[in-house]
């Protein structure tokens, strides 16, 4: 059902959440005290700055600033929309999410009604026409030609089944008679890529005599398709166009599929089409990803680094498979950190993976794998190739070409010994030159401006000892204690009273969700962040303790202000009882 999704249930799942069995499934924590700690996943650096705090469920970067809880994680980690994100956790604790009415106008919530319900439309469509094109590769009158086909490249059933692999007949409408039901309809599957509007307002199919790869995103739902022609037809490969809810530039095709193969993936290869994954996986490689006919992107080496810690770029020989690992490689230097490879595997002229793991075996292939080009050498092999090395001009000129790389590649000790080597090839003459160029760009990205933390005030103080210890609420005789105290932050620090109050057993997390999208919500984890010094055993006193000298503030501000308007204008009967109550707790 569309609608927002109920506060209450939001509170349930962060509740029930384990924000450090979340992240160490996806990021490797260490024990730090009564923290956990892990090299930051959103920015690369040396030493560990990411903390998750299991008492708070909140994670922080003292690096780059990123912080949240469990579904801030995944909104930030896995690339997913609040809803998404919500749904990803729930099903990981086997929760179904219920929707609600908004508070939106009636408009809007039309507007997100329609949105939600055209996602959800969408979704269900190309899996039905996934379904559909596996059904065709069974019942089609001309089956016979693309089951041959997949048995002569040596595809099983059982891995034509585990990658959804389809076909479609070749015919104008082969699809649409299936799907095309309604001018709507129609529409959408032209939104989708499945067709194409023809002459007389008449869409037909997209895909045609062509065995069909389902595209599928993180969730494993389809989004799009490659297809593969049967004939003497062109182009050889046919993808998706880019849609609503396929963006290539952003997925990995055979990423779900591995990842539901080796729960523990540590390695990924990169190889540049849809039969090379499947015939990987057919011979036992079972962790290879395509990259959708596009240079590898940075959001794809993201997700890439994200997933594991080795990456094997495997390409052709020629020209252009070095120029696309030179744009892979090029990308991914940001993303260069202690503990994380990139490397680069050249297959020789008239072979790919799916022709050398049939003739060689998984053995051999993985042999060549493991005996990949590191990155460095890549570099190294690349630039100094351009270059003549055999005079001083061109040992300069070298210098130069290293120049914009070393600026991408943070510091490490990656980058440390590249810098090395280029001192000991170039000579002792240009070693303090190469030295200046390293020093210079060694923390470019740890240099970056770090977000600044906020100043501790007694108000922040009392923010964060009341988002950490939300408890602490029931000590107070009543939670409208400070309503009337004119303080900067004061009203942020009521409304937490009065939450904490309504919900005697709620969390940090859980408080923090209440103000997403609020600027609120930020001063909130900027203040979550503050470290304060001050201990469990003591964090209940010291909280009372602001609130007293908060409370005798007000009564002095307050006395003071009745003071001065009794020697200008003179105080009403109320005003002076006030007045002579104030002075007197005050003694």
């Amino acid at each position: 059902m569309a609608g927002m999704i109920p506060r209450q249930f939001i509170d349930d799942l962060l509740a029930r959440a384990d924000i450090v069995e979340l992240i160490d499934s996806r990021v490797p924590l260490k024990k730090a005290g009564k923290n956990y700690q892990a090299c930051c996943p959103f920015h690369t650096e040396k030493s560990p700055s990411f903390t998750v705090s299991q008492d708070k469920q909140f994670y922080h970067c003292f690096g780059c600033g990123e912080h949240g809880n469990a579904i801030s994680f995944l909104m930030e980690f896995d690339r997913l929309e609040f809803p998404d994100a919500v749904e990803e956790l729930a099903s990981h604790y086997n929760m179904d999410v219920p929707r609600e009415q908004s508070n939106r106008s009636p408009a809007q919530q039309k507007q997100d009604q329609k949105a939600y319900i055209q996602k959800q439309d969408d979704y269900e469509l190309m899996a039905q026409i996934s379904r559909f094109y596996q059904q065709q590769l069974k019942v089609a009158t001309d089956k016979d030609v693309a089951i041959n086909y997949l048995k002569g490249r040596g595809l099983s059933g059982e891995i034509v089944k585990r990658f959804g692999i389809g076909y479609i007949s070749d015919a104008w409408d082969g699809m649409m008679k299936v799907f095309g039901r309604s001018n709507q309809i129609n529409q959408q599957l032209v939104d989708l890529g499945m067709a194409i509007q023809g002459d007389k307002n008449r869409p037909y199919d997209r895909f045609r005599g062509r065995i069909q790869f389902p595209i599928r995103d993180k969730r494993g739902r389809v989004i799009g398709f490659g297809g593969r022609v049967l004939s003497d037809g062109t182009p050889k490969y046919l993808n998706s166009p880019e849609t609503r809810i396929y963006h290539k530039g952003q997925e990995l095709y055979g990423l779900y599929e591995a990842k539901q193969a080796v729960k523990q993936l540590t390695r990924l290869v990169v190889v540049e089409g849809y039969m090379d994954v499947v015939a990987l996986a057919q011979h036992g490689v079972d962790y290879a990803v395509a990259s959708l006919g596009t240079a590898t992107t940075p959001e794809q080496l993201q997700t890439l680094f994200r997933t594991v810690k080795e990456v094997i770029c495997c390409y052709d020989g020629d020209r252009a498979g070095r120029d696309a690992a030179w744009r892979a490689m090029d990308n991914a230097l940001p993303m260069i950190q202690d503990g994380y490879s990139l490397k680069f595997v050249f297959l020789p002229d008239g072979q790919d993976p799916d022709s050398m793991i049939r003739e060689q075996g998984q053995a051999a292939f993985e042999n060549t794998l493991d005996n990949a080009t590191p990155l460095s050498q890549f570099l190294f092999e690349h630039l100094l190739s351009q270059i003549n090395m055999n005079s001083p001009e061109g040992k300069g000129a070298a210098v130069g070409a290293f120049q914009p790389y070393l600026a991408k590649l943070p510091a490490s000790n990656l980058k440390d010994a590249i810098v090395t080597k280029l001192a000991n090839q170039f000579g002792a003459s240009n070693e303090l030159q190469l030295k200046k160029l390293h020093t210079s760009f060694a923390n470019t990205t740890e240099n970056k401006a770090k977000p600044q933390r906020p100043k501790i005030t007694p108000v922040r103080l009392a923010i964060a000892l009341l988002l950490e210890h939300p408890h602490i609420v029931e000590k107070l005789p009543d939670p409208n204690i400070l309503a009337d105290l004119n303080l900067p932050g004061i009203p942020l620090l009521n409304q937490l009273l009065r939450l904490c109050k309504q919900n005697p057993k709620v969390n940090s997390a859980q408080l923090i969700e209440h103000f997403r999208d609020q600027e609120a919500g930020k001063q909130l984890t900027k203040i979550m962040c503050i470290e304060h010094h001050v201990e469990t055993d003591h964090a209940e006193d010291t909280f009372l303790d602001i609130i007293e000298k908060f409370l005798n503030k007000f009564l002095e501000n307050r006395s003071n202000e009745l003071m001065e308007k009794q020697r200008t204008e003179g105080l009403t009967k109320a005003e002076i009882g006030e007045l002579h109550s104030l002075l007197s707790e005050q003694k």
